[in-house]
């Protein structure tokens, strides 16, 4: 016998909570504290199981069997309409939590799981907060659309930064392709810019590679009238030709005079794997020299203000550029280029070479067996002839 809407808006609780049914499987549940609840039984591959259907009075009599023919019909196709309504709440709940995962929300979560060196942190943390959480960190991170990424980064563009946008862009994919593994987008708009922004100049790091150019260099160092640390920095990164992160955060305990060589750890280097500095008999000599001033502190080259920081990343070039070479004719990472080229030119074996600049190995079999110490016997005779080289320019 089926319910009328007269029945359902006098139902008395009682002592237990009790049922009135009202056919093809529906009832009212009647709660002692006056609740009264729609309810649906039914069957799934042989399990009853119970559907909520609303609560009355805010669900009347007819909604109610609205409903429950709806669930009847799910039923008869197969479906299990409590299973559905939870991945109905699953996927609203998603799309809720996915409009507050914003595009900076997103970034600054990428950058916390980045293990970079602290001058790439740095930087990334710069280009994103400056370039781009501006014009898109305020959006759902599955909102952005391949337009609103361009515009973003015309705006870097238009002030002529090429190279700058070209990173933007570089770190918005990088961020976009970790919200596609969390499962937060589906899309990275990047790839769809492809030859729509300007493409920056290749910019070479400025170095001088004339051998009586390097001579004047070298005279010039060694008659530097400024900070004797300074000095020697200057002096130690033409003969072991780090990048200039690498040698100005150089720590004591690193080093090894009596051994001659310098071990730099693996997350202080750009490629992230260790790195062995053989040191020539010169280069030794500007380290004992260096000791009795910054050897009782943690960093061979200490900042000017505190000894407790690195030296800071302008003050080679801020030296260089007292020394009257402008930042076109030579910088500290010019080293790099000025060895790179030199010993080249001289016969080194490129492939010792290569491994003293610490680059990367294109080839990934051979990357999986490159260590810190591959051809570490040649690369010692290769930077004592290279310190004995400079000496003799300089002379």
């Amino acid at each position: 016998m089926k319910l009328t809407e007269l029945q359902v808006r006098k139902a008395a609780p009682g002592e237990k909570p009790r049922k009135l049914t009202d056919g093809a499987g529906m009832y009212l549940l009647v709660t002692p504290s006056g609740g009264k609840l729609w309810r649906l039984k039914y069957r799934v591959d042989g399990k009853e199981k119970v559907l909520a259907l609303g609560r009355y009075p805010d669900i009347g009599l007819a909604d109610a069997r609205a409903r429950r023919d709806e669930a009847r019909r799910q039923i008869a196709r197969g479906a299990d309409p409590s299973a559905e309504r939870v991945a109905e709440r699953q996927a609203r709940a998603l799309v809720e939590q996915t409009k507050q995962e914003t595009f900076e929300v997103v970034a600054r979560r990428w950058m916390d799981r980045q293990e970079v060196a602290e001058i790439t942190a740095n930087k990334n943390r710069w280009i994103l907060e400056t370039f781009l959480f501006p014009h898109i960190g305020h959006r759902p991170i599955g909102d952005i659309t391949p337009r609103e990424l361009l515009n973003a980064l015309r705006q870097t563009e238009s002030s002529g930064m090429l190279e700058t946008t070209k990173r933007a862009k570089i770190k918005a994919g990088q961020v976009f392709r970790f919200a596609i593994l969390e499962g937060l987008t589906d899309n990275d708009p990047t790839p769809s810019l492809r030859g729509t922004l300007k493409t920056p100049k290749p910019k070479h790091h400025a170095a001088v590679v004339d051998p009586k150019e390097i001579g004047a260099l070298l005279r010039a160092i060694d008659g530097f009238a400024g900070q004797l640390v300074t000095k020697a920095a200057l002096q130690l990164v033409a003969m072991v030709f780090v990048r200039p992160g690498e040698l100005r955060r150089a720590e004591w305990t690193e080093i090894d005079l009596d051994g001659s060589i310098w071990r730099i750890p693996g997350e202080r280097m750009k490629m992230k794997a260790p790195h062995l500095v053989p040191l020539s008999t010169q280069a030794v000599s500007i380290l004992r020299e260096l000791q009795p001033l910054t050897g009782s502190g943690r960093y061979v080259f200490p900042g000017l203000r505190s000894a407790s920081r690195p030296m800071s990343e302008n003050t080679v070039n801020a030296a260089l550029r007292r020394l009257g070479y402008s930042g076109d004719e030579m910088t500290g990472h010019g080293f790099r280029s000025l060895a790179a080229t030199r010993l080249n030119e001289m016969g080194w074996n490129a492939d010792a070479i290569e491994r003293q600049l610490a680059h990367a190995e294109s080839n990934k079999v051979r990357e999986a067996y490159t260590h810190a110490a591959q051809y570490l016997d040649e690369r010692k005779r290769m930077m004592q002839a290279w310190a004995d080289h400079l000496e003799g320019l300089k002379q």
